[in-house]
């Protein structure tokens, strides 16, 4: 098998190896937290392809990727259902109680989740989680209490950067790469 050239602190892998789910903001997380009207006054978002592939590898990790929000749009719903995320909660500024029933629904609890978020919001989730994630553009009292703060911005590959790590962790990244670098030579 081929060696990946990601390597990542042993001690964060450690830190993230129980990770079962990961909540995750959109505006600013999914997104640069631009938001851009049309004429019509529809939203428009921009997608990161790279995030998008993360999530796909998440879930061929047997990790669950979930997003919870405090908007809703058609933008948002077709990219989450091109990406296969099943798990979504549209349009609630009080996400602790939405990431709450999702861990109840799947049997899992706070010590198998990780969250990823930008800005006041989001601490609620963050500070619950076993492993706190922040973009690096995220808001300082976020940033404070981030067990990680991505090296990226939010919409510019930040989730990717988590996904990755999560990946490691599981132990599930060389040989979800392996079939995309072909027979060792």
């Amino acid at each position: 098998m081929h060696s990946p050239a990601l390597t990542l602190d042993p001690s964060l892998l450690l830190a993230a190896q129980s990770v079962r789910i990961v909540f995750f903001d959109v505006d600013g997380v999914l997104t640069d937290g631009g938001l851009l009207y049309t004429e019509s006054g529809e939203t428009i978002k921009r997608f990161n392809t790279l995030d998008g592939h993360g999530l796909k590898l998440l879930q061929k990790a047997g990790i669950t990727p979930a997003v919870i929000t405090g908007r809703d749009s058609t933008p948002l719903r077709t990219r989450l259902q091109a990406l296969g995320v099943q798990h979504a909660v549209f349009g609630t500024e009080d996400k602790l109680p939405a990431a709450e029933r999702l861990l109840a629904e799947l049997g899992l609890d706070w010590s198998q989740a990780a969250a990823m978020g930008d800005d006041w919001p989001d601490l609620p989730m963050l500070v619950h989680a076993a492993f706190a994630v922040a973009p690096a553009n995220a808001h300082a009292e976020v940033l404070a209490r981030a067990h990680y703060v991505t090296t990226r911005q939010g919409g510019q590959g930040a989730v990717r950067e988590l996904c990755d790590l999560l990946l490691q962790a599981s132990g599930r990244y060389a040989s979800l790469l392996s079939p995309y670098l072909g027979p060792e030579t």
